[in-house]
């Protein structure tokens, strides 16, 4: 595991969590791992309190499980959990990308573009960490340009887990074949030309297919453990 540096000051609860979670989104704790309140504790440097506020941050954002008496354990979702995900992407996505058309046109393309430029170098060095959080980018694009903040804090409830389970499960896929980019570069062209319909039609099978790849993967990893 890399060193755990914090960074710049906030409460001493919000720097551990935003260290862990983006432990957990790239990777460096698996999706179902421990985390052990004692060891996050010394590698800090910092006592147990925080750290257990943060853990309580992390399960809020879907990001941990906390089991009483036993521990804190990176989630691992069901079949069930990754439907729900990928509908409520599917109905959120388009409609938001809708409005970041009308807010912001020219400042979500800007980022999608930037995002797309990202992946290129992320696929040649195969690095699932770096076109993970290229493709979290390009997603969140659609958000940050919308101009409606309920529709971007309804993303945010499960963002990170959507950026946990594309570095875990569909990133070290996309990096080896061309397939995600290229849908990615369609989305975008669809994007920049306004059409709507079939960009939604896209965005559908994009979402779907990631579904499809975290279902398999998830079930492998089950067959490996036993």
């Amino acid at each position: 595991m890399r060193s755990l540096k914090l960074d710049t000051p906030k409460s001493l609860s919000q720097r551990v969590m935003q260290r862990l979670r983006q432990a957990i989104i790239d990777g460096e704790f698996a999706l179902g791992a421990a985390i052990s309140e004692e060891m996050v504790a010394n590698s800090f440097g910092v006592s147990r309190t925080p750290v257990r506020e943060a853990m309580g941050l992390l399960q809020a954002q879907g990001l941990v499980v906390i089991r009483p008496q036993v521990g804190s354990f990176v989630f691992t979702p069901s079949a069930e959990d990754i439907n729900a995900l990928c509908t409520f992407r599917i109905a959120l996505e388009p409609r938001a990308a809708e409005l970041a058309f009308r807010h912001d046109r020219d400042g979500a393309i800007a980022v999608m573009n930037d995002a797309i430029a990202a992946m290129e170098p992320a696929i040649a060095a195969k690095d699932n960490i770096a076109y993970g959080r290229a493709d979290t980018a390009f997603h969140e694009a659609l958000f940050s340009h919308c101009g409606n903040r309920y529709l971007a804090e309804s993303y945010q409830l499960a963002s990170s887990r959507v950026a946990a389970l594309r570095t875990n499960l569909t990133s070290p896929i996309d990096v080896r074949t061309r397939t995600s980019f290229d849908e990615h570069r369609k989305l975008l062209e669809l994007f920049a030309r306004g059409d709507f319909a079939a960009f939604e039609a896209a965005m559908t099978t994009h979402i779907s297919n990631s579904g499809v790849v975290y279902a398999r993967a998830l079930k492998v990893e089950a067959v490996d453990a036993d």
